[in-house]
């Protein structure tokens, strides 16, 4: 049983499109823009059968969701939730950055760069933590659901919110992250896509996208660092789609794999990469071929140290011949992956840390304005992101990675500004905004 929780930030509001910040105020509204972008929403969410929608109760996410429903063919009432509303940000809302900057010169650089620390007053004088509280609602809008579906048959949820309180309910779901909140981002009318489940009385997360914008006619999301990074899996396999573990057996693309390499080259047709980095492993090296066709003069460099996990004995088999000869370790290994070393293998410790050396090395080597590509392969890029995110390579599950799905990745020259994951797991150019690709044996 399956909670699947499709977020979506309302479309752009007046507040947004003159640059002033919003908070709780219910004075901005949905422009003309953001009501097309709630149109395009729904389009693209009507093939999904929702089971129920939930919305903040202010006007710009509660037109939001009442545009997308007009896709629907089913009718249903929408919920309207405060633990929905937006982050509380008093005399600020209705001012501009840099007029909260010149008036409060003291506790901005805290809002920029440890919000979850912000202290502001209230009329009353009374100090408050407002994102602090934000993460209380965003507990209590989880409990509501979990207390009511998480018990019942698969279920989709449509959630329309507002940037920070989504951000919250991202992050609390990954295990509240120390300072996450600054480490990705939602853009208007975005998609990100969450599933919960139960196994043996414990809950699991897997965030399947992050801020999907293709519906927008917007491939991939504004860049807001000063060089990006396109991390991507590695196309297809023959042992992908029969679901054996390949580890470093190095096994090539499969036709499909190469088609899923084919649309992200399309998909991407417009980024000109001036870097290219590959695990020195052949379907990685492939794809990043097949992806860079039209700019066969950049070199790939391989990297060894971004190849795939060693599967050890369990390299070329099928989940079921596993589990029969080494049940307890296979159940380990869904269960605490942390705790697994892969017979005559590697744990995915030593593949987190060998790979976060190689990532951090490609970070230090960036410029103004690069736009690097980096094909690896799952349980790397999933360690990857557990670092960018800072949460432990233990939660190598909580993160999807499909055959060809794209994430971005902004940095910044600044030492003090963490990377943001600006999209993740970004599959639409392969079939849909549920990721549909081969989920491998990983």
């Amino acid at each position: 049983m399956t909670i699947r929780l499709v977020l979506v930030r309302h479309g752009l509001s007046s507040f947004n499109s003159k640059g002033l910040i919003q908070g709780r105020t219910d004075d901005s509204l949905l422009t003309n823009e953001g009501y097309e972008q709630a149109l395009m929403a729904g389009m693209a969410l009507s093939k999904i059968n929702f089971d129920k929608i939930y919305s903040s109760p202010l006007v710009r996410a509660a037109e939001t969701a009442k545009t997308i429903k007009k896709s629907f063919n089913k009718e249903q009432n929408i919920v309207f939730d405060k633990n929905l509303i937006e982050v509380d940000l008093g005399e600020w809302s209705g001012l501009k950055i840099d007029e909260i900057k010149n008036k409060f010169p003291e506790i901005y650089p805290i809002w920029k760069n440890d919000p979850e620390n912000l202290i502001l007053k209230r009329i009353d004088k009374k100090s408050y933590k407002p994102i602090q509280e934000l993460f209380d609602q965003a507990t209590n809008f989880i409990e509501d659901i979990l207390k009511i579906y998480l018990d019942k048959d698969d279920v989709n949820i449509l959630v329309v919110g507002h940037n920070a309180i989504l951000r919250c309910l991202i992050l609390l779901l990954l295990g509240k992250p120390k300072q996450g909140f600054r480490k990705i981002r939602l853009e208007n009318a975005s998609f990100s896509i969450l599933n919960i489940s139960r196994k043996e009385n414990t809950i699991k997360t897997q965030i399947e996208c992050l801020n999907q914008t293709a519906h927008l006619n917007k491939n991939i999301p504004n860049q807001i660092g000063d060089s990006r990074i396109f991390l991507i899996r590695h196309g297809e396999t023959n042992w992908n789609k029969e679901g054996r573990f390949q580890g470093q057996i190095d096994i090539p693309l499969n036709d499909n794999g190469k088609d899923q390499a084919k649309k992200t080259f399309e998909y991407l047709r417009n980024i000109f990469f001036n870097k290219a980095f590959s695990s020195s492993m052949h379907r990685p090296y492939e794809t990043a071929q097949i992806i860079l066709q039209n700019n066969n003069d950049l070199k790939i460099e391989k990297i060894d140290s971004l190849v795939e996990i060693g599967h050890g004995l369990w390299e070329g088999k099928l989940e079921a011949e596993i589990r029969e000869k080494w049940p307890l370790l296979l159940k380990n290994w869904h269960d605490k992956p942390e705790e697994v070393i892969m017979p005559e293998g590697e744990s995915i410790k030593d593949v987190s840390e060998r790979s976060i050396l190689a990532f951090d090395k490609i970070c230090l080597s960036q410029k103004d304005n690069d736009q690097t590509l980096l094909v690896a392969h799952d349980a790397v890029n999933k360690t990857l992101i557990c670092n960018i995110l800072g949460i432990n390579y233990s939660n190598i599950w909580m993160i999807k990675q499909g055959n060809g799905g794209i994430t971005i990745i902004d940095l910044f020259n600044d030492p003090s500004k963490p990377p943001v994951i600006s999209a993740l797991n970004i599959t639409t150019h392969l079939g849909g905004i549920i990721d549909s690709t081969a989920s491998g044996a990983l």
